[in-house]
């Protein structure tokens, strides 16, 4: 896509060259099958141009409301399905210009003045990936809702938290939840993040070095919605760090999402079964008749591998290109296109699960006393109630661990004279903490799973969104 290759079978090139490239380079030369994705944005970038030139006087204003009419009837042929992209042509730039000189004759030529296709196409694919990273964000604030709509309803919902995915200490469910709440909260500030930092026009910086013309490019990056033009015109042009950097936001957006589609897949499992999705997001068996798989989350937590790959490619492509275009950057919008196309499907998709499950509570109740889940709350009392250092009231709650694992039952099943045997001071008061419910309920310090706590939580988030 850049200036500085081409044939002389359209009136678009030079004079340079003499002969036709060949049918093989044609074919490795075009982008059209990929970037006529940006033609929305590509028409957006010529209006602002063509009116910024017609403006400064750099062309007569009636060659303007020709542009600006021509590129009305391409913008509504393509919306249409009526545009012609051609092949020969290369890309979406000059099938664009391409037909403008169909529709209004010479005039159309008066469009490139004082631009490249290097600053156009630098243009296209920010504007791009601007709106791409604003939909990403858009739609993981749909995602928290429906995790915070979950969240509330399953507050006082007691499960197993787990470390190794061990049990560890009794949660609740809505707690579990709101930390993806915390997490696709970060995500989406990193695109927003992303967002902002793109946010300056290259337009009128031309091949490489700027333009000899009196243009005015405050003008174009107003009108296009950016805060500033870029400051350097090299840079302008040849940087791609923009995409890079929603890529890696979208890349750690898929891992989260990936966390996620796994624990709905472990909780979906009938030795879990802790949640159940409907027929609307999960699929059978060609052969065993029994199975609902939940080939949704199990579709997302594949897809970083794809998101990554997109972001890995990128990298390497820029990664030793010299100042200032090289036609290697013709390979970035593809895999950014398909990174975006999947983050958007896959957040879509996760909200429609979350609020599609189910939630078997009486089995996540069940399960989240197991693993002598309370032994914290013990260690915890004896240190409030008897004053014991911790270290030592690890030591004893390891003992009445012990001893419960050799009697197969649990910690609030051993009598007190067990407890006695284990230390003299323990007292009948250390049963009130060993109940999952009350283990959940004590834990009300500032972002813990007491119910209190993911309800002001909620709450918090709520407002912010």
């Amino acid at each position: 896509m850049s200036d500085d290759s081409g044939e002389t079978s359209h009136s678009l090139w030079g004079g340079r060259f003499a002969a036709k490239p060949a049918d093989l380079m044609r074919r490795i030369n075009a982008s059209i099958d990929v970037d006529r994705r940006l033609a929305a944005e590509d028409i957006a970038g010529s209006r602002a141009h063509a009116a910024m030139l017609a403006q400064t006087g750099v062309i007569e204003a009636a060659d303007g409301a020709a542009i600006q009419e021509g590129l009305n009837r391409i913008e509504d042929e393509i919306q249409r399905g009526a545009f012609l992209f051609r092949e020969e042509l290369e890309d979406i730039h000059m099938n664009v210009e391409a037909r403008l000189a169909e529709l209004i004759g010479p005039a159309a030529g008066r469009l490139h003045t004082a631009r490249s296709r290097n600053d156009q196409v630098a243009l296209d694919f920010r504007l791009w990936t601007r709106e791409a990273c604003g939909r990403a964000a858009g739609g993981l604030r749909e995602l928290q809702r429906a995790l915070l709509r979950r969240a509330e309803t399953e507050a006082d919902t007691l499960m197993p938290g787990f470390t190794h995915l061990q049990p560890a200490q009794p949660v609740t469910f809505g707690h579990h939840l709101m930390a993806y709440v915390e997490m696709f909260g970060r995500d989406s500030g990193r695109f927003e993040d992303a967002r902002s930092r793109m946010n300056e026009c290259p337009l009128g910086a031309a091949a490489l070095a700027g333009t000899a013309f009196p243009i005015d490019r405050s003008m174009t990056a107003k009108t296009l919605g950016f805060e500033r033009p870029t400051a350097n015109s090299l840079d302008s042009v040849s940087a791609r760090d923009f995409a890079l950097e929603a890529l890696s936001a979208a890349t750690i957006c898929a891992t989260h999402l990936s966390r996620l589609a796994e624990e709905l897949v472990i909780w979906t499992s009938p030795a879990f079964g802790f949640v159940k999705l409907t027929d609307a997001f999960t699929t059978g068996s060609s052969i065993m008749p029994q199975k609902r798989n939940p080939d949704a989350a199990e579709l997302i937590r594949a897809k970083v591998g794809r998101i990554l790959g997109a972001l890995t490619s990128l990298t390497v492509v820029m990664k030793g290109l010299p100042l200032a275009y090289g036609k290697d950057m013709q390979e970035d919008k593809a895999p950014t296109f398909e990174a975006f196309d999947d983050l958007e499907l896959s957040v879509a998709a996760m909200t429609g699960m979350i609020d599609d499950l189910q939630p078997v509570r009486e089995r996540m109740a069940a399960a989240a006393g197991d693993g002598f889940s309370t032994a914290t709350d013990m260690a915890d009392w004896l240190v409030r109630a008897l004053g014991v250092p911790f270290r030592e009231a690890h030591h004893l709650t390891g003992r009445a661990v012990a001893r419960a694992e050799a009697l197969n039952c649990g910690l609030a099943d051993l009598s007190l004279a067990e407890l006695q045997s284990i230390d003299s001071r323990f007292n009948a008061d250390v049963y009130a903490v060993l109940s999952v419910a009350a283990s959940a309920a004590s834990r009300a310090s500032y972002g813990g799973t007491a119910p209190s706590q993911v309800r002001a939580q909620i709450a918090r988030w709520k407002e912010m969104l």
